[in-house]
């Protein structure tokens, strides 16, 4: 009985040390906690008031209301070949959007050309054929012209006036899925960029917003749904990311306002396919140069078939300025005027010549 009873008391004593003990060090590890938190060692959720959260992402849903309804869908018909190199008409998707509210509707060059059977859906379901198309090769730029009234019409912003970091939103016809929207940031301003050989884009607006196939054309937005840009390339390869370019919407408006008041934009023509070589070309196709700009391609009765180039020609100078880049030889040339003759210095083989070149107006796109 003595042992039981014993047993009882020692076993009650023994609870009562253990609550105690854990109650100390409870009191320690918040004692202790707190003195990591004030040295700034320790940060935990319920350390962190609501004046020192993070602000919200932007909410797009208003501007993609707003810029919807103004963003059109491009669908046509483009020549290709087959597997068995036979002519066939592939179908081929891109965006738009309204820059007018009679019918002027803004997108790519390389989404219009060469393309029949243009047909414009609206956002409200209507299909309607393309009644005039006006582009510019040189800016990727183009205007079809539908027959519609008081569409509308997207206004524009001042792309001056982006900063790397704000926020945007691209909307268009993304894989010919229909109009979607996909928001990110201005990575990059002020980028120089040759999609093409012997084209040279300037100025153009780097972002992360997703850009992908059937995007060329649609706009790319600030947060306050006002046009700041317009999709146009993408970067895509294996480890390249977020990497889609926009013309700024201030470069592309006097293009677009002549094409709409003139149909044309008036640029001097050489009439030449060139090609930037390096060594490593130059040893491949054995030419006698190792820089320069290979010529592709002439076209018939071009200025530069008149003065006697040949495809195979490697142009090294170009009015006393050497020449070892294809886009910037091209876009000197169109920095000229009609009219204007130009001196090219080229190798033909081991023989060096120069001619003179009367620049003429480019043919209509």
């Amino acid at each position: 009985m003595r042992w039981k009873y014993f047993n009882s008391i020692g076993l009650s004593l023994l609870l009562v040390i253990l609550i105690l003990f854990s109650s100390c060090v409870a009191n320690v590890s918040t004692s202790a906690s707190a003195t990591r938190l004030a040295s700034g060692s320790l940060i935990t959720m319920s350390s962190i008031s609501s004046s020192q959260a993070q602000p919200a992402l932007p909410t797009i849903t208003g501007v993609v209301a707003k810029v919807k309804q103004s963003v059109v869908i491009i669908n046509d018909q483009v020549a290709s070949t087959n597997i068995f190199n036979q002519p066939v008409q592939a179908a081929a998707a891109g965006s738009g959007w309204i820059i007018r509210t009679d019918g002027y509707i803004v997108t790519n060059a390389h989404v219009v050309q060469g393309a029949t059977n243009i047909v414009i859906t609206l956002n409200d379901g209507r299909t309607i054929p393309a009644d005039k198309v006006y582009a510019d090769a040189v800016t990727d730029l183009a205007i079809v012209k539908i027959n519609a009234q008081n569409l509308p019409a997207l206004s524009t912003g001042d792309s001056a006036t982006l900063q790397v970091g704000d926020w945007v939103v691209a909307i268009g016809n993304a894989l010919g899925q229909g109009t979607s929207a996909t928001k990110g940031i201005v990575s990059a301003l002020n980028i120089s960029l040759s999609p093409a050989p012997g084209q040279l884009e300037h100025g153009l607006i780097q972002t992360d917003a997703a850009i992908n196939p059937g995007n060329s054309g649609g706009p790319l937005v600030n947060m306050a749904g006002q046009v700041v840009g317009i999709s146009s390339y993408k970067i895509s390869q294996t480890g390249v990311e977020g990497m889609g370019y926009v013309i700024s919407i201030d470069d592309a408006l006097p293009v677009l306002n002549t094409l709409i008041n003139t149909g044309l934009i008036v640029r001097p023509y050489l009439g030449a396919d060139v090609f930037t070589i390096d060594a490593t070309i130059s040893a491949y196709y054995g030419l006698s140069v190792t820089q320069g700009v290979l010529i592709t391609n002439v076209a018939a009765g071009s200025p530069a078939e008149k003065a006697g180039l040949q495809p195979g020609d490697v142009v090294t100078v170009v009015d006393g300025k050497n020449e070892t880049d294809d886009a910037a030889m091209m876009d000197y040339i169109n920095s000229l005027k009609v009219g204007q003759k130009i001196d090219i210095t080229y190798y033909r083989g081991k023989n060096k010549n120069t001619v003179t070149v009367t620049l003429v107006q480019a043919p209509s796109s």
